[in-house]
């Protein structure tokens, strides 16, 4: 070739490395094979192959990591890990397991292409003296070649029996290391053997770090859900305890009384009336003299629920103090107040209670106030009308009920 005519290729190949610079790697560059200008050639493919690979895994990674920045759970990184990563690794099985009070490794997730899972998550097995330990001791990625050859060499490895009987054959087994701290394992496995070669334990060591924080954060991200989920429910616990009686269930004093103030409010504003009945026990004090509090508690229990029994989804009772019982009808006028009071009577007084001192027959009796939509009366004056209803009823012979509106 004359010197002042240049190849042809060499064109071509600054042509591939502006786009190299310019950050687009999947160029391809016609190498030849003759001399030393065919070889720079192949060596500017395999460097727009290896770059197009690194930005392949970092573009990867950064999608996992917005994916944990994002909320999701542990187990669903891991399910993106699978769906993506395959490209880099050549994999038909992903498992990871994390060591628990360094000594335990528990299998915490695992996804394959088996139609079977025998190495599944709660899967766990000591560390001390595994050759995981070995692993998390070198701080390198280990291959198996060949799974069943392993296997028939160590017969005792429960863990690789199971994964053989899935039908893998070789493996890539890496360290999870966080902030300098082993944190677990994941598991490459592949049905073909010797399905894992140098370059992907290199490419491990690139991902191996960044990883281990993704999965480490996502942990704790859930561990996090799950401490604010427990929270929660404490604090809803809590506020039951405090609002309920303990012996009956229902509402308590202060639940009930809360609840009233609340449903005034709501009457007025949607200008609906409101009805209150408070419930007396007839002759608990009788009860309690002859047959003792063991008995009157359990009177008690049982006249709260006849009552929830007979009340609407959407009505309340509470107990009120004692043996006397606080019911809300909203919306609740005269008639519906008489209705739903007679109901109670009724459903109390149906059938004597079952205790441990024999069957005994119970009725109460009603007090009702009515608050029209209009009335901005405050609790304690609707609570004082119904008492006083109450009082009414029981000296007009007691099991009945008797009705009063506020004016």
């Amino acid at each position: 070739m004359a010197e002042d005519q240049e190849d042809p290729r060499i064109r071509h190949y600054r042509q591939a490395i502006e786009a190299l610079g310019a950050g687009r790697f999947d160029v391809e560059v016609a190498a030849g094979t003759d001399g030393q200008i065919g070889a720079l050639g192949r060596s500017i493919q395999e460097l727009a192959r290896t770059l197009d690979g690194r930005l392949s895994l970092l573009t990867t990674l950064a999608s996992v990591t917005e994916k944990v920045n994002s909320g999701m759970t542990l187990d669903e990184v891991l399910g993106f890990v699978y769906d993506h990563f395959q490209p880099l690794i050549p994999f038909d099985r992903i498992g990871m397991a994390l060591i628990e009070d360094g000594d335990v490794v528990r299998a915490r997730w695992a996804r394959s292409s088996a139609s079977e899972i025998h190495l599944g998550q709660g899967y766990s097995a000591p560390l001390a003296g595994s050759s995981l330990q070995q692993i998390i001791a070198s701080g390198e990625p280990r291959i198996i070649g060949d799974l069943e050859a392993y296997l028939a060499e160590h017969p005792q490895s429960d863990s690789t029996r199971r994964i053989v009987r899935e039908g893998m054959r070789s493996s890539l087994t890496g360290p999870l290391v966080a902030r300098g701290r082993p944190i677990g394992f994941i598991f490459f496995s592949s049905v073909r053997r010797h399905g894992f070669a140098h370059q992907h334990t290199a490419l491990f060591r690139q991902i191996a770090g960044q990883l281990s924080v993704i999965v480490e954060k996502s942990r704790l991200l859930e561990e996090l859900a799950e401490t604010n989920r427990k929270l929660v429910e404490a604090q809803q616990a809590l506020e039951y305890q405090v609002a309920h009686d303990p012996l009956t269930t229902v509402w308590n004093r202060r639940g009930i009384v809360d609840l009233l103030a609340m449903e005034l409010a709501r009457s007025r504003r949607d200008a609906n009336s409101l009805a209150l009945l408070l419930i007396d026990i007839d002759h608990f004090k009788q009860i309690n003299d002859v047959h003792g509090h063991a008995v009157g508690d359990e009177v008690l229990r049982e006249v709260a629920r006849r009552l929830q029994l007979s009340l609407r989804s959407a009505e309340a009772v509470g107990r009120y103090g004692g043996d006397e019982f606080l019911a809300l009808l909203r919306p609740g006028g005269v008639a519906a107040a008489r209705q739903v009071g007679d109901r109670l009577c009724r459903q109390v007084g149906s059938t004597p209670i079952e205790t441990r001192a024999g069957a005994i027959p119970v009725t109460v009796t009603i007090g009702a106030s009515v608050c029209p939509a209009t009335d901005a009366r405050d609790p304690d004056r609707l609570i004082e009308v119904a008492d006083a209803a109450l009082y009414r009823a029981k000296r007009a012979g007691r099991n009945r009920t008797e009705v009063a509106e506020l004016r």
